[in-house]
């Protein structure tokens, strides 16, 4: 099935037994990836952003949003509390908030670095420079979704933006050292089957070391505010068929689609995904991060948190993983000592 065309990705995605399609994902993922399940401990340190994509919470124009920025100290105290979580890998994400100086925020990399964590990187478009930079200070991974391959969409999502300067940061990345995330929004207005099919080529042409694949939750302070929600089969559908044509890439089971359905990530767990991400966040800030409405997990502390993907993931008959999880393409990473 790794073979299959884009017009037998179609088939599959408009199929209404999805059954033998999903058992067949989660022997790949057996197969290439093995029964850990990877914790990213995630801490959203601003939600202030510079774009105004459409389907975003944190669009610059949303005045209603509570805006909030985590200084540095805040941001360390949270990449410690990662640790006391025995979860190996932080990811830092946020809006595209220019506001921290690179010299400063490389330096709480730095310091990031010495507590033997990976550190990933969702920060948006950056300079090649700024990237450069990033990873010299220590960053392993870096995640930009590019959300659709349908240039006409993304442009009409995107105000002002092309989908090529997307792939040129990709590229960037890359050739860089990275290990190199993306994904899509499964759902988007004016997506079509077709498109999502060529999403999923693109993954593999990428040779992306993790992809990240969610529902698009209409926001209710957005120009998309109204439609609906996209229905969990699909999105599910979708992390199948990427894990079959990918093989080894890793795929999370995603806060998002957890959102649209109670047992989204238990579901995706079964049909493809090998991580979860608890959300580390200081409890305060949690709510302000409104990408999408009704976010699940908003008032659990991070402890406990921690202890319910865990009794999820055994739940799922699979095992909670001890190493760093780094890429599982040909290339090997090696966590550097600072």
């Amino acid at each position: 099935m790794s073979a299959m065309t884009k017009k037998e990705i179609t088939r599959y995605l408009k199929a209404k037994n999805a059954s033998a399609l999903f058992k067949e994902a989660n022997l790949v993922r057996q197969q290439y990836c093995g029964d850990e399940v990877h914790l990213r401990g995630i801490i959203e340190f601003s939600n202030f952003c510079r774009q105004n994509c459409f389907y975003c919470g944190l669009r610059q124009e949303n005045a209603k949003v509570g805006r909030y920025r985590m200084t540095l100290e805040e941001i360390m105290a949270g990449a410690q509390k990662v640790c006391q979580l025995s979860i190996p890998t932080i990811i830092l994400q946020s809006g595209e908030d220019f506001s921290y100086s690179i010299d400063g925020f490389c330096k709480t990399i730095q310091q990031i670095k010495k507590l033997n964590l990976a550190i990933t990187l969702s920060i948006g478009e950056r300079s090649r420079d700024d990237y450069r930079r990033f990873k010299e200070a220590g960053v392993d991974r870096y995640l930009l979704r590019f959300e659709t391959s349908d240039e006409k969409l993304y442009a009409r999502l995107r105000p002002g933006h092309h989908l090529g300067e997307r792939l040129q940061c990709l590229d960037w990345l890359k050739k860089l050292g990275y290990q190199v995330g993306s994904g899509i929004m499964v759902g988007l207005p004016g997506q079509t089957l077709e498109s999502i099919a060529q999403d999923i080529f693109l993954f593999r042409s990428l040779d992306l070391d993790m992809i990240g694949i969610g529902p698009f939750l209409p926001h209710p302070n957005t120009p998309l505010a109204g439609d609906k929600n996209i229905d969990i089969e699909m999105v599910l559908k979708v992390i199948a068929l990427t894990r079959i044509l990918t093989q080894n890439t890793h795929i999370p089971a995603t806060t998002a689609v957890g959102t649209l359905d109670a047992q989204g990530r238990q579901k995706a767990l079964l049909c493809g995904a090998n991580i979860i991400m608890p959300n580390i966040t200081p409890m305060q800030y949690r709510k302000f991060y409104e990408i999408y409405p009704d976010k699940i997990c908003l008032s659990e502390d991070a402890t406990t948190c921690r202890g319910c993907v865990e009794k999820m993931i055994l739940a799922a008959s699979r095992k909670v993983g001890t190493g760093f999880g780094h890429t599982l393409k040909t290339q090997k990473f090696v966590i550097q000592s600072m």
